[in-house]
């Protein structure tokens, strides 16, 4: 199962990320990260080699591929109204590639379940409340 039309077309729109990994301690580290996704993978990483001396980047190495993140935005204060996507996945890596932030080196995050709720941007108290979740692969 994939992502709906709305759900990959809010995906594209977002360009950042709360991204979550877990380090060899078990400490949970979560980040704000550019995002990019292609319609099968996410893509998180950046433009030099120092990329890869962040704690996401060596969580991942350390043998803790299992990741969360969650894509979100707020589209109205008033009324309030808020959209977001959380998505459990695998992440591989580094890979070379070009991305959304010119070239450089990226982790590879393959989706396993996501929930989305409020995709249609309905204000707060509706029924928008109501997460749709999805297993991929």
């Amino acid at each position: 199962m994939a992502f709906t039309e709305e759900e990959a077309a809010y995906l594209r729109s977002q360009p950042i990320a709360r991204l979550a990994t877990v380090g060899r301690d078990g400490q949970p580290d979560v980040v704000p990260v550019a995002c990019e996704f292609d319609g099968q993978y996410f893509w998180v990483g950046g433009s030099g080699r120092a990329v890869l001396e962040t704690r996401k980047f060596r969580n991942i190495e350390g043998g803790n591929a299992q990741v969360a993140f969650v894509v979100d935005d707020m589209v109205s204060f008033d009324p309030f109204i808020t959209r977001a996507i959380r998505v459990y996945g695998i992440a591989e890596g580094p890979f070379e590639r070009v991305g959304m932030v010119g070239p450089g080196f990226f982790l590879r995050i393959t989706p396993t379940v996501s929930w989305s709720w409020n995709m249609a941007g309905e204000p707060a108290g509706s029924e928008w409340y109501a997460p749709r979740r999805t297993v991929h692969g």
